[in-house]
């Protein structure tokens, strides 16, 4: 069953997923009582982060992914598997919702990696709150956020030795991540509020256009407010504490194993990704 958005003269707008709320709080491992409140919804994105991966796994076994609240809820939540930006993002917008939180969601250029203009192919949400408008972000990977980050000038958050602020170019906001005092851009981003069928299209584009690097490349992420695992292909790292540790994938076996070992990724023996090519 769904809920309907309703506008101020009562048309209906977009329908509100009904998710099954006690198994994605037990999935993420929340155990106190959600509110539409900071404190709330810094605990949910911790807790996301750390408990869900980043991954594109299914794209690499040849199926589709799909945005329908109950195939998320089935794949992320029952299936305790992961997703990237719009599968996790488009689930934690429902969970947010339920919960009683107000929010628009938005889309954003990546600016991370190869330099040039790109298409609107991440999701992000802007949470309204009493203490000011919240950026959350549970879907980015690499070296994204861990905790929300509020709007406000001069703002900033510290996870893991990164730095995160925002700031404002021209009619843009644009996310910035520091490591080790060297900024990075990540992404760029209105506030032009975004709708299903805008996240449909992009995703489509993301998940199957052969020159996508979700296409090309395999990557499994994890963040916690400590460190980060990051697998491309058959490179992982892991940073934790100031340290980092490397290894190379050496077979599709060996990547089965590191999958499940820093990921929480289990797939059934011989199951083979179109990539990397050994």
């Amino acid at each position: 069953m769904r809920g309907t958005r309703t506008g101020r003269r009562g048309e209906i707008l977009e329908r509100v997923p009904d998710i099954d709320l006690d198994a994605y709080l037990a999935r993420i491992g929340y155990r106190s009582t959600p509110r539409p409140d900071l404190q709330t919804l810094t605990e949910l994105h911790v807790a996301h982060v750390t408990a869900v991966p980043f991954e594109n796994l299914d794209i690499l076994l040849g199926r589709g992914i799909s945005l329908d609240p109950d195939a998320l809820q089935a794949k992320i939540v029952n299936g305790r598997r992961g997703g990237y930006c719009f599968e996790q993002n488009t689930l934690f917008q429902a969970v947010l919702e339920r919960v009683g939180f107000r929010l628009v969601p938005l889309a954003a250029r990546v600016r991370a990696g190869p330099p040039g203009v790109r298409p609107r192919t991440h999701m992000l949400l802007r949470v309204e709150l009493d203490e000011g408008p919240h950026l959350a972000d549970v879907g980015f990977g690499g070296d994204g956020l861990v905790r929300p980050l509020s709007f406000a000038p001069a703002a900033e958050v510290l996870t893991a030795g990164v730095v995160h602020r925002l700031r404002r170019e021209g009619d843009l906001w644009v996310l910035t991540a520091e490591v080790a005092g060297d900024p990075t851009d990540l992404y760029a981003f209105t506030l032009e509020p975004q709708h299903a069928v805008d996240y449909e299209m992009a995703n489509h584009y993301t998940s199957t256009w052969p020159g996508s690097k979700f296409v090309q490349t395999l990557t499994a992420q994890r963040s916690w407010p400590e460190g980060r695992s990051i697998l491309r292909n058959r490179d992982l790292t892991v940073r934790e504490g100031g340290s980092v540790r490397t290894e190379t994938i050496r077979d599709p076996d060996h990547l089965l194993q590191v999958l499940e070992r820093e990921f929480g990724l289990s797939f059934p023996a011989g199951t083979r990704f179109t990539r990397p090519e050994f």
